[in-house]
C-alpha cells in the first residue's frame, strides 16, 4: 500500500511556539512509518518556513533551524487545487512536494487562527482541524462568547471587551462597573494563557491592561469564577461525535491555570475522571458537544468549563488545536477513553482526507 504523504507543520510566529515544538515532536514519535511518509515543515519564530530533514530530537529541544545543512525553503503557491508546495534547496534547486494531509501542529495566532487553513484550503490540501471559518471565530475570545450566546443558554462569565486604542479610564470604569473584583484580564486571540492576569483590585488592573495587550490589541475582562476548572475533549469523524470524560485542573497554589502552570512548573494536577456528580458529567458532556456544532468546528478540539459548587456549569472557551505534548489533556482524555496516542493521529488524520 502506497504511504500517506504527510506534512506535520511546526513553530510559527506565536508566543506558543514552544509549546508547538514539544506538541510536534510528541505528534512525530507517534506517527505510524508503515503508514505515513512524513515531510517535517518548521516555521522560525519570525515566520520563515523549512523543510526540515534533521534529527526529530532537536525539534523538542529548539536547535532544528539552526541546522541549516538539513533545511530547505519552502515556497508556496497557493493556485487552487494544485497542492503547489516547493522545497528550495540553498543552491536554488525546486524540489515540488504533494501532500495527501497536513497536521497544523501550531497554537495560537498565525497557525491556530484560520490563516494557515485558510491558505491550506485554497491548495485542496486536507488539513487536520478545523477549517478556515471556525478557526478564526473559535480564535477570538469576545467572539467565541458571542456565537455561542445567540445558540446557546449555557451560561458564561460577564465581560467587557476593550481594544488597544480606547480611553484606559474608560475601560477600568466599565470593567469595574460591569464586573467588579476579582476579575480576569486576557488577550481575547491568544492560547495558553499567555498575557492573562488575576486583578484583585483596581491598583493591579492597569499592568494587567498593559500584559494582555502587549499579546493583542483586542483584550477581555472578565469576572472570576470561583469553581473547578472543567475540560472535555471531543473528536469528530465523518460528523460523529466522540465526547471523552470530563477531566478536572487543580491549579493548586497558582491563582489560574496560566503558562508557567500547565507546562512549566508542578504546581498543577489533574483528575481523570473529574471529581463531579454524574448529572454533571452528563450536562458538561453535552454542552461540549453544542458548543463544537455551534462553532462549527471540526476534527478536534477541547472545550473548558467552570463547575461551581452549587453544581452551575460556565463556558470558559474552546481550544481548536490543543496541546499534543506528553502531558496535555486532550490526548489524555482520548486514551483514557480508548483511544491511545498513536491510533489518535491516524484517526485525526483519516478525518481530514475524508471531509
Amino acid at each position: 500500500m502506497e504511504k500517506i504523504k504527510l506534512g506535520v507543520l511546526f513553530g510559527g510566529k506565536s508566543s506558543e511556539y514552544e509549546v508547538s515544538l514539544s506538541s510536534a515532536y510528541a505528534v512525530l514519535s507517534h506517527v505510524d512509518p508503515e503508514k505515513y511518509e512524513v515531510v517535517r515543515i518548521g516555521i522560525t519564530k519570525d515566520g520563515e518556513f523549512f523543510k526540515f530533514d534533521g534529527d526529530p530530537g532537536s525539534i523538542k529541544d529548539g536547535s532544528w533551524c539552526a541546522d541549516t545543512e538539513k533545511l530547505d525553503r519552502i515556497a508556496v503557491d497557493p493556485s487552487y487545487g494544485d497542492k503547489r508546495i516547493y522545497a528550495v534547496s540553498p543552491d536554488g534547486v525546486r524540489k515540488k512536494i504533494v501532500l495527501d494531509a497536513v497536521f497544523p501542529v501550531l497554537h495560537g495566532r498565525f497557525g491556530e487562527d484560520g490563516r494557515l487553513q485558510g491558505m491550506l484550503e485554497v491548495m485542496g490540501v486536507p488539513t487536520v482541524g478545523c477549517e478556515c471559518t471556525a478557526s478564526a471565530v473559535t480564535m477570538d475570545k469576545a467572539l467565541t462568547k458571542a456565537v455561542v450566546s445567540l445558540f446557546s443558554t449555557v451560561r458564561q462569565a460577564k465581560a467587557v471587551t476593550a481594544f488597544v486604542r480606547d480611553d484606559r479610564d474608560a475601560v477600568i470604569k466599565e470593567a469595574e462597573e460591569k464586573i467588579g473584583y476579582p476579575m480576569f484580564v486576557k488577550p481575547s486571540r491568544s492560547g495558553s494563557s499567555v498575557g492573562c492576569s488575576a486583578v484583585k483590585s483596581r491598583e493591579d488592573l492597569p499592568a494587567a491592561l498593559e500584559s494582555a495587550f502587549s499579546e493583542d490589541d483586542k483584550i477581555l475582562i472578565e469576572e472570576r469564577i470561583n469553581g473547578k476548572e472543567i475540560e472535555v475533549a471531543v473528536l469528530e469523524e465523518d460528523g460523529e461525535l466522540t465526547v471523552s470524560v470530563p477531566a478536572e485542573i487543580d491549579v493548586g497554589s497558582s491563582d489560574f491555570y496560566d503558562y508557567d502552570t500547565k507546562y512549566v512548573t508542578d504546581e498543577s494536577s489533574f483528575f481523570i475522571p473529574a471529581r463531579i456528580p454524574g448529572a454533571s458529567v452528563e450536562e458538561v458532556r453535552g454542552a461540549a458537544a453544542q458548543i463544537f456544532k455551534i462553532l462549527g468546528c471540526r476534527g478536534l478540539s477541547r472545550v473548558d468549563f467552570f463547575l461551581t459548587k452549587e453544581g452551575e456549569l460556565i463556558f470558559n472557551e474552546i481550544n481548536t488545536m490543543p496541546g499534543f505534548t506528553p502531558i496535555s489533556m486532550y490526548p489524555k482524555l482520548m486514551e483514557y477513553g480508548g483511544i491511545p496516542y498513536g491510533e489518535l493521529i491516524d484517526r485525526l488524520i483519516r478525518s481530514a482526507m475524508n471531509k
